[in-house]
């Protein structure tokens, strides 16, 4: 009689199933499951055509091919039956906003408001891709950002902390489902771990200097939401955290991450993490930055191969301890194990997403259209009016596709996009007449004489819709620019369109806020978009005719230039008051104020209502406001709570978001929206350690336009303040770190 492995037995524990594996293996075994390589057809390193760079023993791959699952498969084959412990490879990939249906960027998310949206998106890319063969998404990202400069704040959930604890916190769980070794679920992972969004000048991979206050008020919460809603897997950042990079950073990747929050899961390096330690000047070469790596909490080697090449020596002189690796091997056989990969090594055999699964095309629809935020409406121009009858549509976006799309597509195709062109022609009344002319090319000029073609046409027409933006490979990683107007001739388009003296509507197609000097001014109404997915150009249409009504509000703050950057809405106080220090040559304050964002109907707020005008530690105060929709369309309104506390111990922000609900209205209808704040929870502050800090004073309460104060009492005149760790709550929004 055989008898079976304990590491292969699903009845055993999973501590025991570890145990039994990792005392059966060899040194090279184990280095080797530290291993990440990038294989498919996007890549060199292709074990088709590489066979001497794999190993049936390496831990884990990256998908990056055009048709990954009949590779995946073989190299799994390969895994099972050609290594001596037949242990399976995980396989990852970047699926950031959807896998083949793709949705808006991560960005526009968050402009709408709706965890329900966020999670919903992120479960139907888990489908998709586990039918794939992808085991692992390296998402969601949780840096937080507040410089459109740099390219990644396409990847992020906006500049507030607690708007990316709750979006975070609803994408692991759409990633990761029910239950991670279901044939539909995927391991999320929280990047970049910590401080990557705050990259001097935004430039992609600068270092980053954040005082510990500020780290620990603003970048690490997002990851502590992410580890209770049980994130399995954490990427290190590539950036130089206060002077040690965030790859062997021990402080962070082990005393925060795994000592003070207990994260149990896996840490992997971002793409050549380990080698760039070298070029950061923090290891002298190779083989110290491998064991720099590995010592301070970094589990698996993303692509650069150095633990493969350095730790059997590391390990032969001491410099790095068995027991380290040990370790490292061990999670990275957990997450293996949780994920089912033993028992179910291969792809999923599920529906095949060579083509769209109609209910992700219409999410894709649904969440493009509640993302989109208008800027400005002008005298109602939008919706368009029936009595419109001809319709320019002009600009370089207006027939786009892979633009759509926007950066990290996953395995969305250009041929699926709907444009926003054909968009206005299945949308538009019967009757209405749609022309269309470029202007000018995406990045070029209009050497071609386009731009005469879009202006005459502008003269014939009753309005323009104008179609402008970023191609798709200007934001994402290493994307920054750094003045943020639009590209190539389409300044120039839009001041000659304009000229034709015909209502002008802008749609902008982009991964960040751009610059919209000489544009916004000349439109009599701004749609902003941004990337916004597979079925974007129609839910376009059906906003401009208003047969959706816009709810989106910016979770960003739109710069009136990129001279402005850094402007938040989370500033504290200057020196001399709001009178004092501007620019003498630019208006200080942004273009569009975050939380901006129209709609067709119009919402009015009641007062805030409080159940009571003090409120100790360790009670709640329920605050309320009633919104009704006053307007003849129905509409949705996200509401925004935001607190200040005037006076403390330091000097707090002007304005912190810590609570929303997005609430839907018929015409006339009223809806009472309530705010539970609990003191160590929503009014607390970390301290330079991470501490939670309680003062005793009045506090400002904000929402839409209205607002309250009301004190907090503590038990003692005496004590000014109250510290330690608060109460879980279930929610995501203050974490104790």
């Amino acid at each position: 009689m055989t008898t079976i492995p304990d590491y292969k037995n699903s009845a055993q524990t999973e501590d025991r199933r570890v145990a039994d594996l990792l005392a059966r293996m060899t040194l090279s075994e184990k280095i080797d499951q530290l291993h990440q390589c990038a294989v498919g057809d996007a890549n060199p390193n292709n074990i088709q055509e590489r066979p001497d760079q794999f190993r049936a023993t390496y831990g884990s791959y990256i998908l990056n091919g055009a048709e990954d699952r009949p590779l995946r498969d073989e190299l799994q084959r390969r895994c099972l039956e050609e290594s001596r412990l037949g242990i399976p490879a995980i396989f990852g990939a970047d699926v950031i906003h959807g896998y083949r249906t793709i949705f808006p960027i991560p960005l526009a998310q968050a402009c709408g408001w709706n965890p329900e949206l966020v999670r919903t998106v992120a479960r139907a890319a888990a489908v998709e891709a586990r039918a794939a063969g992808v085991d692992w998404t390296f998402a969601p990202m949780l840096d937080q950002c507040v410089d459109p400069r740099w390219g990644r704040i396409a990847e992020t959930f906006g500049e507030a902390p607690h708007a990316a604890c709750v979006f975070g916190a609803a994408a692991v769980e759409g990633y990761q489902g029910q239950c991670l070794d279901a044939e539909d679920s995927v391991a999320a992972c929280l990047k970049h771990f910590v401080g990557y969004g705050a990259s001097e000048g935004g430039r992609d991979y600068s270092a980053t200097d954040i005082s510990p206050q500020r780290l620990w008020e603003l970048h690490l919460p997002p990851f502590a939401a992410g580890v209770r809603a049980g994130a399995l897997t954490v990427m290190s950042a590539f950036n130089d955290l206060n002077g040690i990079p965030a790859t062997a950073n021990a402080s962070i990747l082990t005393r925060i991450l795994r000592e003070r929050w207990g994260f149990s899961g896996l840490v992997v390096s971002d793409w050549n993490a380990v080698l760039q330690l070298c070029g950061q000047g923090f290891a002298a070469d190779e083989a110290e930055a491998a064991g720099k790596a590995l010592l301070a909490g970094v589990d698996l080697d993303m692509a650069d191969g150095l633990y493969r090449r350095h730790l059997t020596g590391a390990i032969a002189d001491g410099r790095v301890p068995r027991e380290a690796l040990d370790l490292a091997v061990s999670r990275v056989l957990r997450v293996k194990f949780r994920l089912g990969l033993f028992e179910r090594p291969f792809a999923g055999r599920g529906r095949s997403v060579t083509a769209f699964l109609p209910e992700h095309r219409a999410r894709s629809l649904e969440s493009a259209a509640e993302t989109a935020v208008l800027l400005n409406n002008r005298e109602g121009i939008l919706p368009i009016a029936p009595s419109v009858r001809r319709i320019a549509v002009v600009g370089p976006l207006a027939d786009g596709r892979a633009e759509l799309l926007g950066s990290w597509a996953a395995q969305g195709r250009a041929e699926d996009v709907t444009t926003i062109l054909e968009g206005i022609r299945s949308v538009a009344p019967n009757g209405t007449e749609i022309k269309f002319a470029r202007g000018c090319s995406l990045g070029g000029s209009d050497d071609d004489g386009s731009v005469g073609e879009a202006v005459a046409l502008a003269r014939t027409s009753d309005l323009m819709v104008l179609c402008l933006g970023e191609a798709a490979t200007m934001s994402g990683e290493n994307a920054s620019r750094a003045l943020l107007r639009l590209p190539g001739a389409q300044m120039g388009l839009a001041t000659k369109v304009a000229s034709a003296g015909k209502p002008v509507v802008v749609l902008l197609v982009s991964g960040r806020p751009v610059d919209l000097e000489g544009i916004e001014e000349r439109a009599v109404a701004v749609l902003a978009l941004w990337q916004p997915g597979t079925a974007g150009g129609l839910a376009a249409a059906e906003l401009l005719f208003g047969k959706r009504n816009p709810s989106g509000r910016l979770a960003v703050t739109w710069p009136r230039s990129p001279a402005q950057i850094p402007t938040y809405h989370h500033m504290r106080p200057r020196a001399r008051g709001l009178g004092e220090g501007r620019y003498q040559d630019l208006d200080t304050a942004p273009l569009f104020p975050f939380g901006h964002g129209l709609s067709y109907t119009e919402f009015e707020y009641g007062p805030i209502e409080l159940d009571r005008a003090e409120v100790g530690a360790d009670e709640i105060l329920s605050a309320s406001v009633t919104v009704t929709n006053r307007g003849r369309r129905a509409g949705a309104e996200a509401v925004l709570w935001f607190i200040h506390d005037p006076a403390a111990s330091i000097t707090r922000p002007l304005c912190e978001l810590k609570h929303f609900e997005k609430v839907r209205l018929g015409p006339g209808e009223t809806s009472r929206v309530q705010f539970a704040i609990e003191p160590r929870r929503d009014l607390s502050f970390p301290d330079a350690n991470g501490n939670p800090v309680l003062e005793a004073g009045d506090i400002l309460l904000s929402a839409g336009p209205r607002q309250a104060r009301f004190r907090v009492r503590l038990r003692s005149s005496a004590a000014p303040d109250v510290r330690g760790a608060a109460p879980g709550s279930g929610r995501a929004d203050f974490i104790p770190l």
